[in-house]
């Protein structure tokens, strides 16, 4: 098993330069597992913070030739459970097909004062191409 830590440069870059944004898990096999830090964006609701860290999964899945669609676990963390809802239509919106498994949490403050979500996922990606 192969591990790597980055953070893309074709991405948004973390809020911190204290942690990699992307471990990614290469196995003997081929098979490879990326697992993306908890992800927070700038906005003043929820929904246009829920659409940020979309964004930025995106980017992240990208830079590692994979999408939303390739996401196999998401974790997620609210300030407010009450408004599940608004972030659930987002989710549904841009993660189509079978739902990922999942789990949501209520968090009584996330790390940046002004963030109301955080996001962090598991994807199963394909193996990187020989050199």
């Amino acid at each position: 098993m192969k591990v790597t830590l980055d953070n893309p440069a074709t991405a948004p870059q973390p809020y911190s330069p204290a942690y990699s944004q992307v471990a990614r898990v290469e196995h003997a096999d081929g098979s490879a597992l990326l697992y993306i830090s908890g992800q927070i964006a700038e906005g003043e609701t929820l929904e246009e913070q829920s659409r940020g860290v979309f964004a930025i999964l995106e980017a992240l899945l990208a830079a590692h030739g994979a999408t939303l669609a390739d996401i196999i676990n998401i974790r997620t963390y609210l300030t407010d459970i009450s408004e599940l809802a608004e972030y659930a239509a987002v989710r549904r919106e841009l993660i189509t097909g079978t739902p990922p498994t999942s789990m949501t949490f209520e968090v009584p403050k996330l790390f940046r004062p002004e963030a109301m979500i955080e996001i962090e996922v598991v994807a199963a990606v394909s193996p990187r191409p020989a050199d």
